[in-house]
C-alpha cells in the first residue's frame, strides 16, 4: 500500500508499506478521505511541538471497514467509519475524571503515532464511529474538526445568551461560528483575510472585524455597548491576540478559551484576570464528541460542505500542502481523496 510520510520538516514522500495486520480488537480500514489540519501543516513545517519524525500524518480520516477482528462488536465489513484519533490510558487522573483528551500519556493518530494518510489503517474498535452511508467521503472527513467545535462549545459553556468573539476565521473558527449560531449566540469574528471574513458573514456572523483596518477594542465597544465579550475563542495561536483577549476585550465574569499551542512566552497581569474574575480555559482535541457531531450532520444543524474548499489525490499531498501555504485566501479545508 501507499503511505504519505513527512520524513523531516518540509520533506514529504510517498512510500510503499505492507498492509497492516489487525488484532482481535481492531478493524482494517480502507481510507477514503482525510483532511489537512493546521496541526498537520505545523508538522510539515516543523512547528508542532508534539510531533516526532518520520510520521504518517493525518488525524481527520474516514474509511470503509474491509476486515474485522474476532472480538470486535461495533463494526462489520462495509461499514463507513469516522475514526476518533485520540488514544488514552484510561487510568490517569484526567482519564478517571472523564477528560481522556488530556490524558497524561495521550497519543493522537497522525501526531504521536502514524495516522490516516495511507491506504489502510488498523484501528481499535473503541475509536470507531458509524457514519451514514449516503454521506460523501470528503464531507465525512470533517467530523473530526467539527468535534473540536463541539469540544470548545462544551469547555466555554456556550449558550444562546452569550456575546461571543472568535479570533481567527480559519476552518476551526468558522466551525465554532456555526456551532455558536446553532445555539443562538450573538457572534463577532476577527481575522486579517477579507475572503474568510466574507465567508463568515455568509455563515451568519453578526459582525466581522478585519483587525488590519479596524481597532478590535472599538469594534468590541460597538458590538457590546462597551460591556465586553462574554465568551472569547482565541483560535489564531498568536500570543499578541491572546494578550489582547485577556486585557482589553472580555466582559466582567467573561471566559477566554485558548485553542492555540504556541510556545512563545508573553506577559499577563494578574489584575486583568482578578478584577473581572475571568476564566481562562484551555481546550485540546475532543472528548468523545463524535456521536454528537454525527447527529448534527444527520439533522442538518451545521454545514460541513461550506468548509471543504479543495480536494487533492492523497499521492499529491506535497502539492496540497504547497497550495495551502501559497493560497490561504482560497483555502479553508483541503481534503485528500483515496
Amino acid at each position: 500500500m501507499k503511505a504519505v510520510v513527512v520524513e523531516t520538516p518540509e520533506k514529504i514522500t510517498v512510500v510503499e508499506r505492507e498492509i497492516p495486520e489487525i488484532t482481535s480488537t481492531q478493524v482494517l480500514l480502507k481510507v477514503k478521505a482525510a483532511g489537512i489540519c493546521g496541526s498537520d501543516v505545523g508538522i510539515y513545517h516543523g512547528k508542532n511541538a508534539f510531533a516526532t519524525y518520520p510520521r504518517v500524518v493525518g488525524h481527520e480520516f474516514v474509511g470503509e471497514v474491509v476486515k474485522v477482528g474476532a472480538d470486535v462488536k461495533n463494526a462489520a465489513v462495509g461499514d463507513h467509519i469516522a475514526v476518533d484519533p485520540v488514544v488514552s490510558c484510561g487510568h490517569c487522573y484526567a482519564c478517571r475524571t472523564g477528560r481522556h483528551n488530556v490524558c497524561k500519556t495521550v497519543n493522537v493518530l497522525g501526531v504521536h503515532r502514524d495516522g490516516g494518510y495511507q491506504e489502510y489503517v488498523a484501528v481499535e474498535q473503541d475509536q470507531l464511529h458509524q457514519l451514514p452511508k449516503d454521506l460523501p467521503w470528503e464531507i465525512a472527513a470533517t467530523v473530526e474538526p467539527y468535534s473540536i467545535g463541539a469540544q470548545v462549545a462544551h469547555q466555554g459553556r456556550l449558550t444562546g445568551d452569550d456575546t461571543v468573539l472568535i479570533c481567527g476565521a480559519g476552518p476551526i473558527g468558522l466551525i465554532i461560528l456555526q456551532v455558536a449560531k446553532m445555539k443562538g449566540a450573538k457572534v463577532a469574528i476577527l481575522d486579517v483575510v477579507d475572503s474568510r471574513l466574507e465567508t463568515a458573514k455568509e455563515m451568519g456572523a453578526d459582525m466581522v472585524i478585519n483587525s488590519k483596518t479596524k481597532d478590535p477594542v472599538e469594534a468590541m465597544n460597538e458590538f457590546t455597548g462597551g460591556e465586553g465579550f462574554n465568551l472569547i475563542y482565541e483560535a489564531t495561536g498568536n500570543v499578541n491576540v491572546l494578550q489582547m483577549c485577556i486585557q482589553k476585550l472580555p466582559s466582567p465574569a467573561g471566559r477566554v478559551v485558548v485553542l492555540g499551542f504556541s510556545t512563545v512566552e508573553f506577559p499577563i497581569r494578574q489584575v486583568d484576570i482578578m478584577s473581572k474574575e475571568l476564566e481562562i480555559i484551555g481546550t485540546r482535541l475532543n472528548n468523545y464528541r463524535f456521536p454528537e457531531v454525527i447527529e448534527w450532520f444527520k439533522e442538518g444543524k451545521v454545514d460541513p460542505k461550506s468548509i471543504v474548499t479543495n480536494t487533492f489525490p492523497f499521492t499529491e499531498a506535497d502539492k496540497a500542502f504547497q497550495y495551502n501555504d501559497e493560497h490561504p485566501e482560497n483555502v479553508l479545508k483541503i481534503v485528500l481523496t483515496f
